[in-house]
């Protein structure tokens, strides 16, 4: 049997990343093809329970590394539980947020740096890496304007504007280092015409 394809959706706050993976998920569904429309943190029972400790607040704060670790737990319960096991019976993956959102959030907008993040990717991740990551970029003032008329905030939609600007330069920096396997999309545009490209990215992929 064809393994499915592994298809990830990056980039900053309010740049459309779940919108838009809905959107790529009925393209595909609509083409035929066997999909499963997942997220990070989060993806599989234990893991949506992580994901609370993970955006709740906290007495005491969430410091980076507990943030680190309690992210990458929940990534290895989501890979065990829903991502392998789709993949292995050729279903295509679609993925709101994966392993670029740790380097982007925790590594650079948090300071903890991408060697720490490395460790852990390879621990949880073994050789996994998606087919395609889909950046959307945004500019952090509009992420924050959106985010502000969208409302249903989380702890990471209050971060500061040098915070947000931080993630979007890990997440150029990321895909201009393998632009065979990273397309980085102009989120600012209508929704459709995101779609309609993030549609025409896939539809080329083997």
């Amino acid at each position: 049997m064809t393994r499915g394809r592994f298809i990830v959706l990056e980039g900053g706050e309010g740049g459309g990343k779940s919108t838009q993976a809905r959107r790529l998920r009925d393209h595909l569904d609509a083409r035929g093809r066997r999909v499963l429309l997942t997220r990070e943190p989060g993806g599989s029972p234990l893991a949506e329970a992580i994901r609370e400790l993970v955006l709740g607040s906290w007495p005491e704060g969430v410091d980076a590394t507990t943030e680190l670790l309690l992210i990458f737990a929940a990534r290895a319960a989501h890979l065990h539980a829903t991502i392998m096991p789709a993949l292995e019976a050729g279903t295509d993956v679609i993925c709101d947020r994966f392993v670029d959102a740790s380097y982007a959030y925790q590594g650079a907008g948090r300071g903890l740096g991408a060697a720490r993040v490395a460790v852990l990717e390879k621990l949880v991740l073994g050789t996994l890496t998606p087919d395609c990551v889909l950046v959307l970029d945004i500019a952090p003032e509009l992420g924050v304007q959106r985010i502000a008329e969208r409302g249903d905030n989380n702890r990471f939609d209050a971060e500061s504007l040098a915070f947000m600007q931080r993630v979007r330069s890990a997440y150029l920096a990321r895909a201009a280092a393998a632009p065979e396997r990273y397309a980085v999309i102009d989120a600012a545009r209508d929704v459709d015409t995101v779609a309609a490209e993030l549609a025409a990215i896939v539809e080329a992929l083997p």
